[in-house]
């Protein structure tokens, strides 16, 4: 009799569970029918019976994933992935979601350990290297971007952040190639054109350096005072003085406390031997303090350029009376042959 019950007992428990298969299979096909039928909601409502019947049945939670980021709840979805992935470790759907879900999330860490399990995952390179690049880890970052680069040379953000890891390595000859395609690839991004603006003016390119921020305020860059300070100083360095006086002095016009602006002004004309030019702001910086020391001097230093010998050694001698650290300059320029 005992054996008997027994026996009973697990026919019983073995027709329960096919029953619960049985569901978990009419709801899960359910489910399929309502996804192609593009009803998203009701669709997960099935695939979420499927598992209730079935706690490990991976498809389900798989589509409840799917269906989840269909209607952009991604904390459903990631719930959902990761019960498939503890299920089913080498399922590459769900590894793939889930690399792309941490990485939108900046979870850069699980990104990453989900994206090197399934590393021939379209981006998987790129979403490695992009959140090494986050987490201020640049060679590996720049290792990732290039692979990257390889499997598609026509990513735009994969080139441009490259450029930005070897931009805060300090290898700005390396960035610049990098930023150029980048910039080629994607006309919408003026932030990356004035970035390359700044490299090529940083690297004393004024020619490029003012073409790209031309090339930025007419994809529409905000031309503020600190870009227009920048195309400035790039087109006087670039002998483009007429533009770049009026920039400036637009500038300066808005901030008329800021003498930097008017030294700078007078050091470049200096050195680009527009003397008499030069002389202007010198003036300009004495008219506003009588006392300007290196407005002095720098006005003397271009009386002695001028032929003026005599002149311009008595200003930068007055110069130095007023602001004795000058002396060091002095003797400096006397070293150089100035």
């Amino acid at each position: 009799m005992k054996n008997l019950l027994f026996l009973i007992a697990i026919i019983m428990c073995l027709s329960v569970r096919a029953q619960q298969y049985d569901s978990a299979q009419f709801y899960y096909q359910t489910g399929l029918v309502e996804k192609a039928a593009k009803r998203q909601l009701v669709a997960y409502n099935q695939f979420s019976k499927a598992v209730s019947f079935n706690p490990k049945f991976v498809d389900a939670y798989i589509e409840c994933g799917i269906a989840a980021l269909e209607m952009r709840k991604t904390d459903l979805a990631i719930a959902n992935f990761s019960r498939a992935s503890e299920l089913q470790p080498e399922n590459m759907v769900a590894i793939h979601e889930l690399s792309n879900l941490y990485f939108s999330y900046h979870q850069y860490a699980k990104a990453i350990e989900f994206a090197q399990k399934c590393k021939d995952c379209e981006n998987s390179q790129k979403i490695i290297g992009i959140s090494y690049y986050q987490q201020e880890n640049y060679p590996e970052a720049v290792r990732f971007l290039i692979a990257a680069i390889k499997k598609n040379s026509e990513d735009a953000e994969a080139n441009y952040i490259l450029a930005r890891a070897y931009l805060d390595m300090e290898q700005y000859k390396l960035a610049v190639p990098y930023y150029e395609k980048a910039v080629k690839m994607d006309a919408t991004k003026n932030t990356w054109m004035y970035e390359l603006g700044l490299l090529y003016y940083n690297n004393n390119d004024y020619k490029n350096a003012v073409a790209s921020f031309t090339n930025a305020a007419r994809n529409g860059y905000v031309e503020s005072n600190d870009f227009n300070e920048n195309l400035g100083y790039a087109s006087l360095y670039n002998d483009d003085y007429e533009k770049g006086e009026s920039l400036l002095m637009k500038v300066w016009e808005r901030k008329p406390g800021n003498k930097d602006i008017l030294r700078d002004m007078a050091e470049i004309f200096y050195l680009k031997k527009q003397y008499d030019k030069s002389l202007q702001y010198c003036q300009k910086l004495m008219e506003i303090d009588t006392k300007d020391g290196k407005a002095l001097y720098q006005a003397g230093l271009n009386f002695i350029k001028k032929g003026q010998k005599d002149r311009g050694q008595q200003m930068c001698d007055k110069a130095i009376k007023l602001d004795p650290s000058l002396d060091a300059l002095r003797k400096k320029k006397e070293m150089v042959g100035m």
